[in-house]
């Protein structure tokens, strides 16, 4: 028998919204395990402060039906519009550029949301850093089935463990899933300090950056990965990632390479929107020329 859910309701988004245009782009960074979505349905779960809860959104003609499960429901169903970006503005980005503007165009009812949720995006950021998205996707999968627990309900869904399980973990245990010391010790570290933490999504989002990149490990592409997704910054901008500026580069200069300098200064008319940019080039495919050879995935494991 199908699990029971806690409570359902229907919310009416703004005109021309798109569920999965608007939340896909989560799935495709930080919540792999903890995001799945087909069609019209995006199922969400999360560790809320009032304990495991799981959103259902299914989009059904000019409407939004959520449907919860677990202790967290009232908390996720209080901050489901939140969630889905109903208070974003995707008509203040008017883009220049002629790529901008056809990618814009096409994508159409997406709208820039936030979790509230600043852990659940910042462990996910952490164990990122530096590894392949295949590497980190298994290492939170094995970190989840280990130590956290499975979502509640219908879906096979596994949340990561608690803020204080992660602080506990001893470093051999991270290791066991290719998450080496560095790493480990910087999700002990932020772990420990979780309730401070959390309370940045009442803090302006400078204050926000400053705090995140206080912690030892914590740098300006966590710190941009967890402002775009926990506190709804459309300005973030991952410095220091491998790809992106290229990516920007090639796309809106026609140059193959770039470093962080140059895409700075090719996003600066974008400000406030950066962010945005940066999901709609992402979200095209559309990739600077690969060179040289390709790295193999290594293991950590057995050494």
């Amino acid at each position: 028998m199908a699990e029971q859910p806690d409570e359902r309701f229907e919310l009416e988004p703004p005109a021309g919204f798109d569920l999965i245009r608007t939340l896909g782009s989560l799935k495709a960074s930080l919540y792999r395990g903890q995001l799945e979505s087909a069609f019209s349905t995006v199922m969400k779960s999360s560790r809320t402060p009032d304990g495991p809860g799981t959103i259902r959104f299914e989009q059904i003609a000019n409407q939004v039906v959520c449907t919860l499960w677990g202790p967290g429901s009232g908390w996720l169903g209080a901050r489901a519009q939140r969630m889905l970006g109903f208070d974003d503005d995707p008509g203040s980005f008017k883009p220049q550029h002629r790529t901008l503007r056809e990618l814009n165009r096409r994508s159409v009812g997406a709208h820039w949301g936030r979790t509230d949720r600043v852990m659940e995006a910042l462990i996910p950021a952490v164990i990122g850093q530096k590894v392949t998205a295949r590497g980190a996707v298994r290492s939170m999968r094995g970190l989840a089935r280990a130590h956290g627990e499975r979502a509640p309900g219908p879906h096979e869904i596994w949340l990561l463990p608690t803020d204080d399980c992660l602080a506990d973990l001893p470093y051999y245990e991270y290791h066991r899933f290719d998450i080496e010391k560095k790493r480990a010790d910087t999700i002990r570290g932020v772990a420990a300090r979780h309730v401070r933490l959390e309370r940045l999504i009442a803090d302006p989002i400078p204050e926000a950056y400053r705090v995140l990149q206080a912690f030892r490990g914590v740098g300006p592409w966590t710190a941009a990965l967890v402002a775009g997704v926990a506190l709804g910054d459309t300005d973030a901008v991952p410095v220091g990632d491998y790809h992106i500026p290229n990516t920007v580069a090639w796309n809106l200069a026609g140059e193959e390479r770039a470093d962080d300098a140059r895409m700075l200064e090719l996003l600066e008319p974008y400000i406030g929107h950066r962010g945005r940019v940066i999901r709609l080039l992402e979200a095209s495919g559309v990739k600077a020329p690969a060179f040289g050879p390709k790295n193999s995935v290594r293991t950590i494991r057995g050494q």
